[in-house]
């Protein structure tokens, strides 16, 4: 960590927001006029709209995370957390991955610490539950599902069979909708290259408490991807919830009790906890509340943006809506963190803030290869699409929005080469546990037990 008397320019959080955000601040900035920092306890920026395509071995899990360092060259990353905030003091404090926590002066302050998995009190939900909000959880689901499979395969006990070759799945938003389609798409392509285990035999469910599925886009697009999903043979279950899954026990508020080794939990983020102790002034779901310029109420260094913002959404005030706010999705985030880092620029040279307002360009969502649905907002026309066509919008659209010309070249090439390569289906679950083998072969052989009798008679006498 360097130290300099030019003002330093905190952004709390390398995530969509705090990535472009820096990349703006540091375009527009003059030389040597300020210091950005950027802390993050990962070193690497994540698209989570395609962990579920990595999930499914679509993309390479690398292709979805952008290294911080090597896009914000001109930057002071920190691989750390930010604990607390002295507003007074205009001091944060940084816990380091290894070594003592260290207090890091700032001038100006960026918040853009995205969203955590929202969750409840669900008997055996921290246990057995499997999130879906970083890279380390789509692989992990990945090679967990096959793991299922292989032991389906392999046992002969037909519990065994039935808990590992039946999925739950709790949320119905995009993240869940997504990650059920695609990894039943990689499941069911799976199956072929096994001798016991096929389609019919497992047992996909999905439970949301809303009434519906996909809301994002729209009630009628919403019931195509219900109906979709059921003629996959995914059970959907809708106005219900989990009450518990001790053990992989499935109990759910409708009555139906399953036995499951995979339970998928995306129901829903809020914001980061430890925003409650950052001394700013929060909304009523936690979110930082931010004035339409995006700076936090009631001060003039510090903004925020993101999943973390409460942000009021212009367009649907100006439309008649009064408690309008903008959604938490990579279409504001994109859009908030380039006028963030020039309000940014603006207040640190004494100029006026622009105001944030952004229109719906609408949503698409992947179901799976091939299959998707797509609403989409151009002018006063509004768009529905569904199946390949969405599907195509929909790697159209996340494929250009990916950071950097490097990743998207990676990623398109990923798809390339699927149009001629057959999915991958291997497990690398070991990957978890890489030490476990080494381990196995260096720890000392038990003694012969004849020489353990002789020690223990010597030890006696």
């Amino acid at each position: 960590m360097s130290t300099t008397e030019r003002p330093r320019i905190l952004v709390v959080g390398g995530g969509y927001v705090g990535l472009y955000a820096a990349r703006r601040i540091l375009k527009k900035m003059r030389y040597g006029e300020a210091t950005v920092t950027v802390v993050d306890p990962r070193s690497y920026m994540t698209y989570q709209p395609f962990l579920p395509e990595a999930a499914a071995g679509s993309i390479s899990p690398r292709h979805v995370v952008v290294p911080l360092r090597r896009v914000l060259p001109k930057a002071e990353v920190l691989t750390g957390r930010v604990t607390t905030i002295d507003q007074d003091r205009k001091v944060a404090t940084i816990a380091p991955l290894v070594g003592e926590a260290y207090e890091l002066p700032f001038d100006y302050l960026v918040i853009a610490m995205g969203a955590v998995s929202r969750t409840f009190p669900i008997p055996g939900l921290a246990e057995q539950g499997i999130g879906m909000k970083g890279i380390e959880e789509a692989i992990g689901l990945r090679n967990h599902v096959l793991e299922q499979l292989d032991k389906a395969d392999s046992t002969t006990d037909e519990d065994v069979r039935r808990k590992a070759l039946t999925f739950v799945f709790v949320g119905g938003g995009f993240a869940g909708a997504e990650t059920i389609g695609e990894v039943e798409d990689m499941a069911r392509d799976a199956a072929k290259y096994y001798t016991n285990v096929s389609r019919e035999d497992m047992r996909f469910i999905l439970v949301d408490a809303a009434d519906k599925i996909l809301p994002e886009v729209g009630p009628k697009l919403g019931q195509y991807g219900k109906e979709h999903l059921e003629g996959r043979g995914v059970e959907v279950y809708l106005s219900t919830s989990m009450d518990s899954c001790v053990d992989g026990h499935v109990v759910l508020k409708n009555g139906l009790e399953v036995d499951s080794s995979t339970i998928v939990w995306t129901a829903g983020v809020k914001p980061n906890p430890v925003l409650s102790r950052f001394g700013l002034p929060l909304g009523p779901r936690g979110h930082v509340d931010t004035a339409t310029t995006l700076q936090v109420q009631g001060t003039d260094y510090v903004w925020a943006a993101g999943d973390n913002a409460q942000v009021p959404d212009l367009v649907g005030r100006k439309a008649g809506n009064e408690n309008a706010w903008c959604p938490p999705n990579a279409q504001h985030a994109l859009r908030q963190a380039k006028v963030l880092g020039d309000n940014v620029i603006s207040g640190m040279r004494g100029f006026p803030q622009k105001e944030y307002s952004h229109a719906n360009k609408g949503a698409v969502a992947g179901l799976g290869l091939h299959k998707g649905v797509a609403f989409i907002v151009m002018g006063k026309m509004k768009i529905k699409l569904k199946g390949r066509l969405a599907w195509y919008m929909h790697r159209g659209y996340h494929g250009l929005a990916m950071p950097t010309w490097n990743r998207k070249i990676r990623v398109f090439a990923d798809w390339t080469l699927a149009v001629f390569l057959k999915r991958e289906v291997v497990s690398l679950g070991a990957i978890e546990t890489p030490r476990e083998e080494f381990y196995e072969a260096a720890k000392p052989a038990p003694a012969p037990a004849a020489v353990a009798k002789t020690e223990e008679k010597a030890k006696a006498s």
